[in-house]
């Protein structure tokens, strides 16, 4: 007897072999098959779609799952639009917390408003108190004077870090602007944090994407580092799980920030790493540790990625890098001789050719097959750099939601000649380059449909179609989200398509994503999601141990 079955559904699988069905089988959390092939058998619980489209999971290859659920219970200031906002909100915050209590705040887009934050603005707003407000990219915060005064800022007693930079006015006084690892004084105030309330965080956060369709996401830097959250970050996952909390599959990468020395046997030509050899693949299906993360340098919005020609309007403006670029190239060569795959945050095109030339010395050092080593974002790919990832096996993560949320700010940074090479997406393909879908949540709205709507039209908020030869079709988009991101992860045999013997991973939508007019990609209402077979979002409308008819699908003219 079959543990579920689905009928009368549209079923579009993104399996090459048998792209369509309206029948699916599922037995002890797999696919067991289509069709004819479990029409007739029993089943403890029936579904009747009434023409629901059914897809495969949604994945998420580029996702900040902790931060972004800690976000949900922060002052959103996404939707502010000019500094004055900005101050209200603090002010308001301010009115309801005693004195010395911390105001924390995120989302802000300084290119929206104009200007960031200054730091006597926000003395003003919450009366002396302690403000650390995030920017939406994550490379840069605004915080107030009391938060520099504790930090020892305003006394002339901390180090600025290497990476960063303490922004000051003509004057040399600092203007509370804090860029890449320059956070580090605010975030060695408040963390680490509890891995209770990091837990409880993960559980907000995995309850809203199990309600967009995802069923598998990649955390992307966990532990010390640019957005860790506690050097024992991982445990706030596995209390999740335990807790029921996890409706997702989790693939942690963690940051380079932890790898340290290591003394192993000489033949193992292991030096750097976790301890106990811990590696890419340690865990399970649920949740396991995925790629090493390395920050190259940092964003197209906070005009710090680390170009080869300046910026538009800043002659001498080409970027930054994190660290050395020679001990982080070390870093990546050694992290791949340990067994990891290597995720390199790379945006700006002189960030990406790091990361190539470094997993090529890499591979040549200590070859290994397949291996998927990644770049993070490659936000500006120049068109000789094309081929060297597909030479390399490298797998590129963009993130299509970025042009919408933040394209046009982008653009100008890069100016009309550069815009083409702007998070590129058909150009990788033509290459035969699979691209995972990604969000990069909370920098960019996470929700799958979303991203895919931005992959087919690549339109600004403002309406301009950016870099046009770079859009994909509605089911290139889907399988980017389905089958390649799973792919991106070395999961391609286990889940990503709905394939007799696969995690039987499914999301039920009100209309096809393939088919509708591109516009209402984003608008498709997520019905139901299921991870191996069990309801995570949804169970509401469907009752186990019965015959459920759910009610009349849309059905695309």
């Amino acid at each position: 007897m079959l543990d579920l079955k689905l009928r009368n559904a549209r079923i579009r699988t993104v399996d090459d072999l048998r792209p369509r069905a309206r029948t699916l089988g599922v037995f002890a959390g797999r696919v067991v098959g289509l069709d004819d092939a479990v029409e007739d058998l029993p089943a403890r619980t029936t579904l009747d779609c009434s023409g629901a489209v059914v897809v495969p999971g949604f994945g998420d290859a580029h996702n900040h799952m902790a931060w972004f659920g800690q976000s949900l219970g922060e002052l959103d200031l996404a939707g502010a639009a000019t500094l004055d906002q900005v101050y209200d909100a603090v002010a308001r915050r301010a009115a309801g917390l005693p004195a010395g209590a911390w105001i924390v705040g995120s989302g802000y887009d300084d290119t929206v408003m104009g200007a960031h934050p200054h730091r006597h603005g926000l003395d003003r707003a919450a009366g002396g108190r302690p403000v650390w407000l995030k920017h939406r990219s994550g490379h840069m915060c605004a915080v107030s004077s009391e938060v520099l005064r504790m930090a020892g800022v305003l006394d002339g007693s901390a180090r600025e870090p290497d990476g960063g930079v303490v922004v000051r006015d003509p004057g040399g006084a600092p203007t509370g602007l804090l860029q890449e690892r320059a956070q580090s004084l605010v975030s060695a105030l408040v963390m680490p944090y509890p891995v209770a309330e990091l837990a409880e965080a993960i559980s907000r956060a995995s309850a809203v994407y199990a309600a967009e369709g995802l069923t598998h996401v990649v955390e992307a830097g966990i532990g010390l580092g640019l957005i860790g959250r506690s050097p024992v970050e991982a445990v706030a996952y596995q209390i999740a799980r335990e807790r029921g909390g996890l409706r997702t599959r989790v693939e942690l990468m963690v940051a380079a920030d932890n790898m340290h020395a290591l003394r192993a046997h000489t033949d193992d030509a292991i030096t750097t790493g976790l301890d106990l050899g811990l590696r890419t693949g340690f865990g399970d299906d649920r949740l396991r540790l995925g790629p090493m993360k390395i920050w190259l340098d940092g964003s197209l919005i906070g005009r710090t990625a680390a170009v080869s020609e300046p910026f538009c309007g800043h002659d001498h403006a080409a970027g930054v890098y994190q660290d050395n670029p020679d001990d982080m190239r070390r870093l990546i060569v050694a992290a791949h001789r340990a067994g990891w795959r290597v995720a390199a945050h790379a945006i700006g095109d002189s960030a990406v050719d790091l990361a190539l030339d470094a997993f090529a010395e890499a591979q040549r050092a200590a070859p290994r097959a397949d291996v998927r080593h990644r770049v993070e974002h490659s936000g500006v790919v120049r068109p000789d750099q094309l081929d060297r990832y597909a030479e390399l096996g490298v797998v590129p993560v963009p993130q299509a939601r970025f042009l919408h949320a933040v394209g046009d700010t982008m653009a100008q940074a890069l100016g009309p000649d550069r815009t083409p090479w702007m998070y590129r997406h058909r150009s990788f393909l033509e290459r035969g380059i699979r691209v995972p879908g990604s969000s990069d949540r909370p920098v960019a709205p996470g929700a799958p449909l979303l991203g895919m709507q931005s992959m087919v039209e690549r339109l600004s908020n403002t309406g301009v179609v950016l870099a046009p030869d770079e859009r994909v079709t509605a089911e290139q988009a889907l399988r980017a989200y389905t089958l390649d991101a799973a792919w991106a992860s070395h999961d391609e045999a286990r889940r990503g398509s709905i394939s007799p013997g696969k995690c039987a991973d499914f999301v039920l939508l009100s209309d096809d994503p393939v088919e509708v007019d591109s516009d209402r990609i984003g608008a498709i209402e997520v019905i139901a999601t299921f991870v191996d077979g069990a309801c995570v979002h949804g169970a509401d409308a469907i009752a186990a141990g019965t015959t459920t008819t759910l009610p009349p699908a849309r059905s695309h003219p």
